[in-house]
């Protein structure tokens, strides 16, 4: 049985492995973040560009599901690439980051926003796959407006799948997961626990846990029951 204390710890009872446990984290959080905000990720122009505008939505001091939210009322208001986005008026984006929920930043958002698509068409004709190119792309992402360090894990960390030169990417909110469900924190050890393809899902699933400590608790306890 899992105690309290264990539950708290990260610690694991006698018998739950770690592929049990990441294989219950996968059962219980299938939906990434991208997926809920309606991305179709695959490694072309638009969906890449959609996963950044969710990052730098992520990255501020909101609720997750507010910032996917506001994504997907951005998209669905038709700002999907970096030149529509361009395109829109500032009230425009402020509007749909409110239809959103996502108010309490939404003038300065929308500012970047607007600031980061002409960036992109500016220096990669809008097309990420061209900032992949770069000799460093982590720091290529840097510059472009309201993508700060927590932006860029956050882009790398769901990109993964499809640019796996970054494979394994466990940023510091995926490791606060894993040490909740008292997981390797190497990024290494994790990576061997699921196959390539799965790798985004997992480090999805990490930030889910340690943002919702009664998910963590449940993971574990399936993990416990199997």
């Amino acid at each position: 049985m899992t105690t309290k204390a264990d539950r708290k710890s990260g610690r694991k009872t006698a018998g739950v492995t770690d592929r049990s446990v990441v294989r219950a984290l996968l059962d219980q959080q299938q939906r990434t973040y991208t997926a809920q905000a309606g991305i179709r990720l695959r490694n072309t122009p638009a969906p890449l560009y959609q996963t950044l505008v969710l990052a730098l939505l992520l990255s501020a001091r909101i609720k997750a599901d507010i910032a996917v939210a506001a994504a997907r009322a951005l998209f669905d208001a038709g700002m999907r690439t970096p030149r529509s986005m361009a395109g829109a008026s500032w009230q425009q984006r402020v509007d749909a980051l409110g239809e959103g929920g996502y108010r309490r930043y939404d003038e300065r958002t929308s500012t970047m926003l607007g600031k980061g698509a002409e960036l992109l068409l500016e220096r990669y004709g809008g097309d990420l796959r061209r900032l992949r190119e770069e000799t460093n792309p982590k720091q290529a992402l840097l510059d472009i407006p309201g993508i700060g360090p927590t932006g860029a894990d956050i882009f790398l960390r769901d990109v993964q799948g499809v640019w796996p030169e970054f494979a394994p990417y466990i940023d510091r909110k995926a490791l606060d997961g894993a040490r909740r469900l008292g997981l390797p924190t190497s990024p290494e050890k994790l990576g061997g626990l699921v196959p390539g393809r799965e790798m985004t899902r997992l480090a999805d699933g990490l930030v889910h846990a340690a943002l919702d400590k009664p998910l963590a608790d449940e993971v574990l306890a399936t993990a416990k029951a199997a």
